[in-house]
């Protein structure tokens, strides 16, 4: 499996724009973040975890000529905002993009995107084949993937688990029951906004807890906010076992 890191930043990216700040004025590539997503490889699968508003940018910068599955966490726009351009797939596939979230994401998705779903569809709009997921694990092939639910203040947000990895964003509380699920994990990412306590994402402190209460082997802080502080910096501070992500990131286990 090699997970590749494809945005590392919150909903508005790093850097925000008409900030001033010295992480948004860095030259480090390293400070530069589109918003959160990530591309799973499995033998001949392609899953793209969340399609948002810089998809067409992330799928160009990674060279990506074809997807089989996209995994959406949940509805929020930096994580849903880039779906209309799978139409570059649907014309590589000569049909639907396969997209697997839960009901209350295709819900928001139908309503979004409500010309691809029209009686007459104009030509040339997306095509998606939208798979609606619970609890219960599911499979792409002969790729199992177990979908775990994590709180993103009151908002229930889809964690992904295959195998010994997990993908975790936008949370700020896990449950006990959804720790259980976690265990066993050796690879994560895992989303930290910023150092400072807020409403509806861990803090850098508070991912790291979970990280050592879960003994992962390694572990990569994801959905960066500019308040985190500058990518080098930051880095300095963090265990051995635990690395900020920088976009196009790239691990293989």
């Amino acid at each position: 499996m090699r997970v590749t890191i494809l945005g590392s930043g919150t909903s508005q990216g790093v850097p925000v724009i008409a900030c001033e700040c010295p992480v948004c004025q860095s030259t480090d590539e390293n400070d530069k973040r589109l918003r959160s997503s990530a591309m799973i490889d499995i033998g001949d699968k392609k899953l793209i975890i969340d399609a948002g508003p810089d998809f067409r940018t992330q799928m160009l910068r990674a060279g990506v000529k074809d997807v089989t599955a996209l995994l959406l966490t949940h509805e929020h726009k930096d994580h849903i905002g880039g779906l209309d351009d799978i139409r570059a797939f649907n014309w590589v596939k000569n049909g639907e993009v396969d997209i697997y979230c839960n009901q209350r994401t295709k819900d928001v998705i139908s309503k979004d995107y409500d010309y691809a779903f029209a009686a007459f569809r104009y030509p040339g709009v997306p095509e998606m084949n939208i798979h609606v997921i619970g609890e219960a694990p599911f499979w792409i092939g002969d790729i199992k993937i177990e979908p775990i639910t994590v709180m993103h203040y009151k908002l229930p947000v889809t964690a992904f688990r295959i195998d010994n990895f997990a993908y975790i964003t936008d949370a700020n509380f896990i449950s006990e029951a959804s720790m259980k699920k976690l265990k066993g994990v050796e690879y994560m990412v895992i989303n930290a906004l910023r150092k400072e306590v807020h409403l509806s994402h861990f803090t850098l402190n508070q991912a790291i807890d979970v990280v050592k209460t879960l003994h992962v082997k390694q572990a990569y802080i994801t959905h960066i906010g500019h308040q985190m502080g500058l990518h080098e910096e930051v880095s300095r501070e963090l265990p051995e076992n635990i690395q900020l992500a920088h976009d196009m990131l790239s691990f293989e286990f």
